[in-house]
């Protein structure tokens, strides 16, 4: 699967990198909820990154909509996932996701629900 076929589809995330974590590596804080989808593979051999983004506190596992695909010039690709009935704006997700992806040359696809 192509990820950009990722946008618009429900998916499952694992949490294995809860928000207020900090990275096993290089230490930096997790400002929201991060993991994985599992079942599927990235890029860079691993499985696919999510960001989970508008829930207050972290989950073991969460449910949500595919609103924007990161890629990354090494594989490394995350989606951003939300949950059902959370919109975001294009600049709410770049903030929301600006802790991890400063350090890298990443570009976004975004999609939104038609009215």
């Amino acid at each position: 699967m192509r990820l950009s076929d990722y946008l618009g589809l429900r998916v499952t995330v694992l949490i294995d990198r809860p928000k207020g974590s900090h990275h096993p590596e290089w230490g930096f804080l997790y400002e929201v909820d991060y993991g994985f989808i599992p079942n599927t593979i990235s890029g860079d051999g691993e499985e696919l990154d999510a960001y989970f983004l508008g829930e207050a506190h972290p989950f073991a596992d969460a449910v949500g909509v595919c609103i924007a695909v990161i890629f990354r010039p090494d594989g490394d690709d995350k989606l951003v996932v939300v949950p059902d009935g959370v919109t975001l704006t294009e600049e709410e997700i770049v903030a929301a996701t600006r802790f991890q992806e400063r350090f890298f040359a990443s570009r976004m696809l975004f999609w939104f629900a038609p009215n």
